[in-house]
């Protein structure tokens, strides 16, 4: 199965917290990949589960990695990294 891997820096303010972990899970449920974000400790968390990723505690500027496997997992990666970069609690 096709795999594809990104390194980003959380750009949303409050890190990936409430309304933004809400959003990322939900894009990652979207796309029907197996999706694992990964922070620099080497704690993951299935990116389709909003208790994990809200488990992790990402905060604002911390660098994770993204890891999508299936079809398409280069493009994947490529929207959830841009997704992950911007500020998702933006008004």
């Amino acid at each position: 199965m096709p795999k594809a891997q990104r390194t980003v820096t959380v750009g949303s303010r409050v890190g990936l917290h409430a309304r933004p972990a809400s959003t990322f899970v939900q894009a990652v449920a979207a796309t029907g990949h197996n999706v694992t974000i990964t922070k620099t400790n080497g704690d993951d968390a299935d990116g389709a589960s909003i208790l994990s990723v809200l488990a992790l505690a990402v905060g604002h500027g911390e660098e994770i990695v993204l890891d999508v496997e299936g079809d398409n997992a280069e493009v994947i990666a490529d929207e959830l990294a841009s997704l992950l970069t911007s500020d998702l609690d933006a008004d």
